[in-house]
Parts: C-alpha cells; structure tokens; sequence
C-alpha cells in the first residue's frame, strides 16, 4: 500500500465477531483487509462520478463462488469483470430478442 495512515475507531462486539468471521471463512486475509474493503465500497458507492449509474446486487454465496471461479480460471480479470461480462451478454440477448419480436 502507499502512503497510509493509522486510525483508531471503536467498533462494537457484535461488528468484530462478523469481521473474524469473514477472516475465518477466508472472505479476507484479515480484519484490517475486509475494513479496507468495506471502506473502498462505501467510498466507491458515495462519490461515483455522475455519469455512471450504480446499481448494487446482492448475490447468492454460490454465485459468488461461480463468479470466483471464472476469475481463476482467468475468463475474468475480477469478480467486477464477470459481472460486467455477465449483465452485457444478459442486456445483449434481451435485445435481441425484443427486436426479434418486433419483426
């Protein structure tokens, strides 16, 4: 990481016990690794540039783990990619099909 700097926050039990649990799990390497995600999320989703609209998706454990899997495979660069690959092929073949029914 470059140029960091230390904070301090408290964070009640309930919030620690969640954290350990993704650790755990292997979600994340550790506690400070999934704080830094939460925190890119949260940073991510409130100062997007206007131009881009985002949309938030919560996804079934085991999407998340096919979405994984392309990315080890190396079909994705990041789960974001897939998911991005994903929704174009998914908006691809519905307007496909809405043109097709046109016709």
């Amino acid at each position: 990481m470059s140029d960091t700097e230390r904070i301090t926050i408290r964070i009640p039990s309930d919030k620690v016990d969640a954290l350990e649990s993704l650790v755990k799990d292997g979600s994340f390497p550790t506690i400070s690794d999934a704080i830094r995600a939460a925190i890119d999320s949260f940073v991510e989703s409130h100062f997007t540039p206007e131009h881009i609209e985002r949309v938030t998706v919560e996804l079934p454990k085991g999407n998340v783990v096919e979405l994984e899997s392309l990315v080890k495979d190396g079909d994705s660069v990041s789960i974001d990619d897939a998911i991005r690959n994903a929704v174009r092929e998914y908006t691809r073949k519905r307007l496909t099909r809405a043109v097709e029914e046109m016709h």
